[in-house]
């Protein structure tokens, strides 16, 4: 039974996106925004070379009546001395693979060279 509860809040949830955080604010802070909604999970991304916050994170909603109360309770409110941007999460958009550069392949300068030689 409580398998069966967690498969079905975890297909229904809506995932909303929060931006304009501050640097400050850590996952269990913005789970504890949204908590009254029915957080099924929190998130704030950080950037993996230096462990800081993007700015912006994640919050999975039980249910779209409740994500909507979500949104319209926060959107453009303060959060941790922001205020916050909170919409409804789109996909990730594909981008084409990363090239170049230092640790990707080896360094492929720019500027004017000979290719003749």
């Amino acid at each position: 039974m409580a398998y069966d509860h967690y498969l079905k809040m975890y297909c229904m949830a809506k995932k909303l996106y929060v931006g304009n955080l501050s640097y400050t604010t850590k996952d269990e802070g913005l789970r504890a925004a949204f908590e009254e909604f029915g957080v099924v999970s929190a998130s704030v991304i950080v950037d993996r070379a230096s462990g800081r916050s993007k700015g912006f994170g994640f919050v999975e909603i039980e249910d779209d009546a409740k994500a909507a109360e979500a949104i319209a309770k926060w959107d453009g409110k303060e959060l941790d001395g922001r205020a916050v941007k909170v919409n409804e999460a789109r996909p990730m958009e594909e981008r084409p693979p990363r090239r170049g550069g230092f640790n990707r392949g080896g360094f492929h300068g720019g500027g004017n060279r000979d290719e003749s030689y």
